[in-house]
Protein backbone atom coordinates (compact mmCIF):
# COMPACT_ATOMS: atom_id res chain seq x y z
CA UNK A 1 0.00 0.00 0.00
CA UNK A 2 1.10 3.28 -0.65
CA UNK A 3 2.24 6.08 1.76
CA UNK A 4 -1.01 8.22 0.65
CA UNK A 5 -3.33 5.29 1.04
CA UNK A 6 -1.91 4.99 4.61
CA UNK A 7 -2.56 8.43 5.62
CA UNK A 8 0.07 10.65 7.19
CA UNK A 9 2.94 9.60 8.82
CA UNK A 10 2.63 9.32 12.46
CA UNK A 11 5.78 9.53 15.12
CA UNK A 12 4.97 6.19 16.48
CA UNK A 13 5.26 5.24 12.59
CA UNK A 14 9.10 7.41 13.23
CA UNK A 15 9.43 5.20 15.98
CA UNK A 16 8.65 1.99 14.06
CA UNK A 17 11.24 2.59 11.42
CA UNK A 18 13.70 3.73 13.75
CA UNK A 19 13.70 0.44 16.10
CA UNK A 20 13.42 -2.34 12.98
CA UNK A 21 16.87 -0.20 11.92
CA UNK A 22 18.21 -0.35 15.12
CA UNK A 23 17.49 -4.42 15.14
CA UNK A 24 18.76 -5.12 11.90
CA UNK A 25 22.10 -3.14 12.70
CA UNK A 26 22.21 -5.51 16.02
CA UNK A 27 21.13 -8.24 13.83
CA UNK A 28 24.78 -7.30 11.50
CA UNK A 29 26.71 -6.79 14.58
CA UNK A 30 26.09 -10.05 15.78
CA UNK A 31 26.63 -12.33 12.30
CA UNK A 32 29.79 -10.47 11.81
CA UNK A 33 30.78 -11.06 14.90
CA UNK A 34 30.54 -15.08 14.56
CA UNK A 35 32.88 -14.63 11.57
CA UNK A 36 35.57 -12.54 12.77
CA UNK A 37 35.10 -15.55 15.69
CA UNK A 38 35.14 -18.50 13.23
CA UNK A 39 38.11 -16.81 11.86
CA UNK A 40 39.88 -16.52 14.65
CA UNK A 41 39.58 -20.63 15.33
CA UNK A 42 40.93 -21.06 11.94
CA UNK A 43 44.04 -18.98 12.60
CA UNK A 44 44.15 -21.32 16.20
CA UNK A 45 44.35 -24.10 13.79
CA UNK A 46 46.78 -22.51 11.38
CA UNK A 47 49.50 -22.00 14.35
CA UNK A 48 49.23 -25.10 15.34
CA UNK A 49 50.10 -26.69 11.91
CA UNK A 50 52.35 -23.97 10.89
CA UNK A 51 54.35 -23.37 13.85
CA UNK A 52 58.50 -22.39 13.45
CA UNK A 53 61.23 -22.83 15.55
CA UNK A 54 61.74 -19.38 16.23
CA UNK A 55 65.37 -19.10 14.77
CA UNK A 56 64.03 -16.18 12.65
CA UNK A 57 64.52 -18.72 9.18
CA UNK A 58 61.58 -19.48 7.09
CA UNK A 59 61.39 -22.59 5.08
CA UNK A 60 61.38 -22.59 1.15
CA UNK A 61 61.65 -25.31 -1.48
CA UNK A 62 63.32 -22.47 -3.98
CA UNK A 63 66.32 -21.05 -3.19
CA UNK A 64 67.18 -20.15 -7.21
CA UNK A 65 68.52 -16.84 -8.71
CA UNK A 66 65.50 -13.98 -7.83
CA UNK A 67 63.34 -11.99 -10.52
CA UNK A 68 64.58 -7.81 -10.08
CA UNK A 69 61.80 -6.37 -7.74
CA UNK A 70 60.70 -2.74 -7.88
CA UNK A 71 58.30 -0.90 -5.68
CA UNK A 72 55.02 0.12 -6.50
CA UNK A 73 52.03 2.32 -5.22
CA UNK A 74 50.83 1.96 -1.71
CA UNK A 75 54.12 -0.43 -0.66
CA UNK A 76 53.70 -3.07 -2.74
CA UNK A 77 56.50 -4.52 -4.83
CA UNK A 78 56.52 -6.22 -7.85
CA UNK A 79 58.98 -9.53 -8.56
CA UNK A 80 59.19 -9.97 -12.40
CA UNK A 81 61.80 -10.82 -15.23
CA UNK A 82 62.33 -7.52 -17.60
CA UNK A 83 59.10 -7.45 -20.20
CA UNK A 84 56.85 -10.23 -18.40
CA UNK A 85 53.71 -8.00 -18.13
CA UNK A 86 51.35 -11.27 -17.32
CA UNK A 87 49.77 -13.34 -15.85
CA UNK A 88 49.82 -11.44 -13.07
CA UNK A 89 49.85 -12.88 -9.16
CA UNK A 90 48.86 -10.32 -6.63
CA UNK A 91 49.00 -11.66 -3.04
CA UNK A 92 47.66 -9.66 -0.16
CA UNK A 93 49.13 -10.33 3.08
CA UNK A 94 49.22 -9.60 6.36
CA UNK A 95 52.90 -10.59 8.14
CA UNK A 96 51.18 -10.93 11.72
CA UNK A 97 48.27 -13.63 9.52
CA UNK A 98 49.40 -16.92 10.75
CA UNK A 99 47.55 -18.86 7.89
CA UNK A 100 49.67 -16.03 5.06
CA UNK A 101 52.79 -17.62 6.79
CA UNK A 102 51.46 -20.84 6.70
CA UNK A 103 51.12 -19.91 2.85
CA UNK A 104 54.18 -18.41 2.35
CA UNK A 105 56.00 -22.06 3.23
CA UNK A 106 53.78 -23.51 1.04
CA UNK A 107 54.03 -22.20 -2.22
CA UNK A 108 55.76 -18.91 -1.54
CA UNK A 109 59.17 -20.81 -3.07
CA UNK A 110 56.98 -21.88 -6.18
CA UNK A 111 55.68 -18.01 -6.53
CA UNK A 112 59.39 -17.09 -6.77
CA UNK A 113 60.19 -19.90 -9.33
CA UNK A 114 57.53 -18.73 -11.46
CA UNK A 115 58.79 -15.00 -11.60
CA UNK A 116 62.67 -16.21 -11.75
CA UNK A 117 61.18 -18.15 -14.74
CA UNK A 118 59.63 -15.59 -16.39
CA UNK A 119 56.24 -17.60 -16.02
CA UNK A 120 54.67 -14.93 -14.24
CA UNK A 121 54.91 -10.94 -12.64
CA UNK A 122 54.34 -11.72 -8.58
CA UNK A 123 52.82 -8.51 -6.58
CA UNK A 124 53.24 -8.74 -2.86
CA UNK A 125 50.65 -6.38 -1.38
CA UNK A 126 51.37 -5.79 2.44
CA UNK A 127 48.35 -4.31 4.19
CA UNK A 128 46.63 -4.69 7.55
CA UNK A 129 44.05 -6.48 8.38
CA UNK A 130 44.25 -6.77 11.90
CA UNK A 131 41.65 -4.28 14.10
CA UNK A 132 42.54 -5.74 17.55
CA UNK A 133 45.60 -5.43 19.96
CA UNK A 134 48.01 -6.00 19.87
CA UNK A 135 47.45 -7.95 16.19
CA UNK A 136 46.50 -4.34 14.95
CA UNK A 137 49.69 -2.64 16.25
CA UNK A 138 52.00 -5.93 15.23
CA UNK A 139 50.69 -5.71 11.83
CA UNK A 140 51.32 -1.61 11.52
CA UNK A 141 54.78 -1.69 12.32
CA UNK A 142 56.12 -4.63 10.37
CA UNK A 143 53.66 -2.99 6.91
CA UNK A 144 55.58 0.37 7.38
CA UNK A 145 58.72 -1.49 7.95
CA UNK A 146 58.35 -3.50 4.63
CA UNK A 147 57.13 -0.45 3.44
CA UNK A 148 60.14 1.29 4.23
CA UNK A 149 62.82 -1.48 3.36
CA UNK A 150 64.64 -0.48 -0.43
CA UNK A 151 63.48 -2.77 -3.03
CA UNK A 152 66.14 -4.51 -4.34
CA UNK A 153 66.31 -6.82 -1.81
CA UNK A 154 63.06 -6.46 -0.48
CA UNK A 155 61.73 -10.14 -0.83
CA UNK A 156 64.60 -11.48 1.58
CA UNK A 157 63.17 -8.71 4.46
CA UNK A 158 59.28 -10.31 3.63
CA UNK A 159 60.65 -13.74 4.40
CA UNK A 160 62.71 -12.67 7.44
CA UNK A 161 59.68 -10.95 8.56
CA UNK A 162 57.30 -13.83 8.33
CA UNK A 163 59.88 -15.82 9.67
CA UNK A 164 60.51 -13.78 13.00
CA UNK A 165 56.38 -13.22 13.04
CA UNK A 166 55.34 -13.25 16.84
CA UNK A 167 52.51 -15.44 18.15
CA UNK A 168 48.59 -14.09 17.97
CA UNK A 169 48.13 -12.27 21.43
CA UNK A 170 52.06 -11.66 21.86
CA UNK A 171 53.51 -7.83 21.29
CA UNK A 172 56.26 -8.05 18.44
CA UNK A 173 57.72 -6.78 15.36
CA UNK A 174 58.99 -4.21 17.75
CA UNK A 175 60.98 -1.13 16.20
CA UNK A 176 64.00 -2.00 17.31
CA UNK A 177 63.89 -5.59 15.82
CA UNK A 178 62.67 -4.70 12.58
CA UNK A 179 65.74 -2.03 11.81
CA UNK A 180 68.28 -4.80 13.69
CA UNK A 181 66.93 -7.36 11.02
CA UNK A 182 66.84 -4.41 8.39
CA UNK A 183 70.35 -3.88 8.89
CA UNK A 184 71.69 -7.47 8.50
CA UNK A 185 69.75 -7.30 5.25
CA UNK A 186 71.61 -4.21 3.68
CA UNK A 187 69.84 -1.44 4.88
CA UNK A 188 72.28 0.19 7.18
CA UNK A 189 71.92 3.65 6.13
CA UNK A 190 70.15 6.13 8.49
CA UNK A 191 66.96 6.72 6.34
CA UNK A 192 65.46 3.03 6.79
CA UNK A 193 66.07 3.29 11.13
CA UNK A 194 64.08 7.31 10.62
CA UNK A 195 61.51 5.54 8.52
CA UNK A 196 60.63 2.61 11.13
CA UNK A 197 61.07 4.78 14.05
CA UNK A 198 58.64 7.26 12.84
CA UNK A 199 56.46 5.61 10.97
CA UNK A 200 57.33 7.35 7.51
CA UNK A 201 55.03 4.97 5.43
CA UNK A 202 52.30 4.39 7.82
CA UNK A 203 49.97 5.93 5.14
CA UNK A 204 50.75 4.11 2.43
CA UNK A 205 50.11 0.98 4.89
CA UNK A 206 46.59 2.94 5.39
CA UNK A 207 45.92 3.42 1.72
CA UNK A 208 46.61 -0.46 1.13
CA UNK A 209 44.60 -1.46 3.20
CA UNK A 210 41.72 0.73 1.19
CA UNK A 211 43.08 -0.84 -1.50
CA UNK A 212 42.34 -4.06 -0.50
CA UNK A 213 39.00 -3.82 0.41
CA UNK A 214 38.32 -2.44 -3.17
CA UNK A 215 39.86 -5.54 -4.65
CA UNK A 216 37.49 -7.79 -2.44
CA UNK A 217 39.88 -8.73 -0.35
CA UNK A 218 37.96 -10.32 2.23
CA UNK A 219 40.00 -12.75 4.23
CA UNK A 220 43.82 -13.62 4.30
CA UNK A 221 45.72 -15.26 2.70
CA UNK A 222 44.07 -13.90 -0.58
CA UNK A 223 46.12 -14.75 -4.04
CA UNK A 224 44.68 -13.21 -7.35
CA UNK A 225 45.36 -14.69 -11.16
CA UNK A 226 44.91 -11.72 -13.46
CA UNK A 227 42.57 -10.34 -11.20
CA UNK A 228 40.55 -13.02 -10.11
CA UNK A 229 40.65 -14.93 -6.72
CA UNK A 230 42.43 -18.59 -6.67
CA UNK A 231 40.71 -20.97 -5.16
CA UNK A 232 42.05 -23.41 -2.44
CA UNK A 233 43.43 -26.29 -4.44
CA UNK A 234 45.41 -23.16 -5.60
CA UNK A 235 47.12 -21.81 -2.38
CA UNK A 236 47.40 -25.23 -0.71
CA UNK A 237 49.67 -26.79 -3.85
CA UNK A 238 52.63 -25.82 -5.39
CA UNK A 239 51.90 -28.11 -8.75
CA UNK A 240 48.24 -26.35 -8.86
CA UNK A 241 49.40 -22.86 -8.87
CA UNK A 242 51.83 -23.56 -11.59
CA UNK A 243 48.96 -25.32 -13.65
CA UNK A 244 47.00 -22.32 -13.02
CA UNK A 245 49.07 -19.90 -14.43
CA UNK A 246 50.52 -22.39 -17.36
CA UNK A 247 46.52 -22.32 -18.21
CA UNK A 248 46.23 -18.58 -18.92
CA UNK A 249 49.63 -18.56 -20.55
CA UNK A 250 53.14 -17.32 -18.86
CA UNK A 251 55.63 -14.75 -19.46
CA UNK A 252 54.03 -12.90 -22.11
CA UNK A 253 55.44 -9.97 -23.56
CA UNK A 254 55.09 -6.74 -22.23
CA UNK A 255 54.53 -3.24 -24.87
CA UNK A 256 57.70 -2.71 -26.14
CA UNK A 257 59.45 -5.59 -24.51
CA UNK A 258 60.81 -9.10 -24.73
CA UNK A 259 59.07 -12.53 -23.95
CA UNK A 260 60.81 -13.83 -20.92
CA UNK A 261 61.78 -18.08 -21.75
CA UNK A 262 63.28 -20.44 -19.13
CA UNK A 263 65.11 -20.39 -16.12
CA UNK A 264 66.84 -17.28 -14.85
CA UNK A 265 70.60 -18.03 -15.96
CA UNK A 266 72.14 -14.69 -16.81
CA UNK A 267 41.94 -17.49 5.79
CA UNK A 268 41.31 -15.11 9.29
CA UNK A 269 38.56 -13.23 8.10
CA UNK A 270 39.47 -9.30 7.04
CA UNK A 271 38.70 -6.71 9.19
CA UNK A 272 37.90 -8.71 12.29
Amino acid sequence: MSEQGRGPRTPADDRTRTEARERRRRLLVVVLGGVAAAAVAVAVVVVAVGRHDGDGTLESSYDGPLAPTAREQYGAVAMARPGVATPVLDLYEDFQCPACRALERRIGGTLKQLAAEGRARVVYRPFQLFQQEPLMSNSRRAANAAACFPAGAWVRYHDKLYGEQPPEGDVGFRNQDLIAWGRRLGATGPEFADCVDRSRQIDQVEKASSQAGRAGVDATPFLALNGRRVDDDVLGSPDELRKAVAAVGGGRRAPGGARATGVATGRHQARP
